[in-house]
């Protein structure tokens, strides 16, 4: 009917106009209607809307002491930086490809490196391969193995790159959240409180269930998973005939003596777990976007056929430089000199610190085990200033955020965005903040909390 239309007016106006303005008409026309038609592929339906843009905005347009996006604010490594000078200026062949799934010397020492932590013998050809970042990882591994109607269980709160993902496959998100113990009065949660019920994670195991994603240390919880909840998961994926991926890229910032655990590592889950890692959270480089999967090559295989046919290579002097850093970490580990010692101890300072503050004004942190970050409990902002400007449907962590951006010129995220749609307002009384900060970030924001707290007294 819109062509229809469009043709007739053509058809009664065109005679009117003159030759030139009718040909600017038919253009015009044309445009319209070649608009008309469905531009975005419905796999994008629904998963349009990033949080990180939305408050990456309003932090920019600020004077704000920016705590929310997980980055590090101060400089890598003095091995780091060098490893990258090297790869961009010795070597000229580094400006060129290299193999497809991976640089060589890279494949061959995270396999080496690796092997010793998850108890394989891994080869650098089968079992590696190298991505454009920990979400490169990722992504591949939801498009190589998550068709259409298979279920994908995700435990909340979760990295809010995991939905969309699944849905991108066409895959359906089932979800199942870690739920806090109660605490003692005037003791601060600890994100080890946070639990899964094992009756209702196994109740989410259908004959559907192609997948379950496991995050630890979690974002944004900071929790690190037991060997005790990973062997519940592990014998339930296992029952299940289920592919585990592993997102650990937080592996290396673990504190207050827990360890982190790779579930691949436990018996008979080397051959259905996908282990993800990533350099820039290993050596302090996010722009740098080198990550990897570990795993059998019956699941890698696959993730190989989506690697070649979408990103096919990552640069190859990156990757170089990851190489160079995890050969000087490997000759160091376990000593005090490493970096994979040194990092967590600086961090775990930060973490205090920053809880020691948040405090100050009221907030109630939850101690985090691990990763960049920690989440905060607002229930008494929420008691006592219920009704902060925004849609009435918006959870009220997003308000508060928005509030504490404008008037205290704090930037955090609203903790909500790491739940799904039925499950956020029962967790919209928590924001979080990212403690992978400069020490001059953490004296701003301990500035603007003693202004704070200053307005706060009678």
């Amino acid at each position: 009917m819109f062509r229809n239309t469009a043709a007739i007016y053509l058809h009664l106006v065109g005679p009117l106009w003159g030759k030139k303005s009718g040909a600017s008409l038919t253009r015009c026309l044309h445009q319209t209607l070649a608009m008309a038609k469905r531009l975005p592929a419905r796999r994008l339906d629904g998963i349009d809307h990033n949080p990180w843009v939305e408050f990456g905005k309003l932090a920019s347009e600020a004077d704000v002491v920016n705590l929310g996006q997980g980055f590090p604010d101060f400089p890598p490594p003095d091995f780091a930086v060098e490893a990258f000078q090297h790869a961009v200026s010795r070597d000229f062949m580094l400006n060129q490809y290299t193999k497809a799934f991976g640089y060589p010397p890279l494949t061959k020492i995270l396999a080496s490196f690796f092997g010793k932590f998850l108890g394989q013998v891994i080869d650098p050809l089968k079992n590696v391969l190298v991505t454009v970042g920990a979400y490169g990882a990722l992504f591949t591994a939801f498009q190589a193995l998550v068709d259409v109607g298979d279920e994908v269980i995700i435990i909340e709160p979760f990295f809010d790159c995991y939905e969309p993902m699944t849905l991108m496959a066409g895959g359906r998100p089932v979800f199942v959240s870690l739920k806090p113990c109660p605490t003692q009065d005037g003791e601060l949660d600890s994100s080890s409180n946070w639990q899964l019920d094992p009756t209702e994670l196994a109740s989410k195991f259908t004959s559907r269930t192609k997948a379950l994603i496991l995050n630890t240390p979690n974002n944004p919880l900071g929790k690190v998973f037991s060997r005790a909840e990973l062997e519940l998961v592990a014998s339930l994926c296992q029952q299940h005939d289920v592919v585990c991926i592993t997102d650990e890229v937080y592996q290396w910032l673990v504190y207050d003596g827990y360890q982190h655990i790779s579930i691949a590592s436990l018996p008979g889950m080397w051959e259905r777990t996908l282990t993800v890692g990533s350099a820039g959270k290993t050596f302090s480089v996010t722009g740098w976007k080198v990550g990897w999967v570990l795993g059998p090559d019956s699941l890698l295989k696959h993730l190989r056929t989506v690697h070649q046919n979408s990103v096919y290579h990552c640069p190859t002097q990156g990757q170089a430089a990851v190489a160079q850093c995890f050969e000087q970490e490997q000759m160091l580990f376990g000593q005090p000199s490493s970096y994979f010692a040194q990092l967590p101890q600086a961090i775990q300072h930060n973490r205090d610190h920053m809880i020691r503050s948040l405090q100050s004004v009221g907030l109630r942190p939850v101690i985090p085990q691990g990763s960049y970050f920690l989440i905060t409990d607002i229930s008494d902002f929420k008691s006592k200033m219920p009704d902060l400007p925004g849609a009435a449907d918006e959870p009220y962590d997003r308000r508060f955020v928005k509030w504490m951006i404008k008037n205290k010129g704090l930037v955090a995220i609203p903790v909500s965005v790491f739940y799904s749609v039925p499950h956020r307002k029962l967790f919209d009384h928590y924001i979080r903040f990212c403690f992978m900060k400069d020490e001059s970030t953490l004296q701003a924001m301990d500035q603007k909390l003693q202004m704070w707290k200053d307005e706060l007294r009678p």
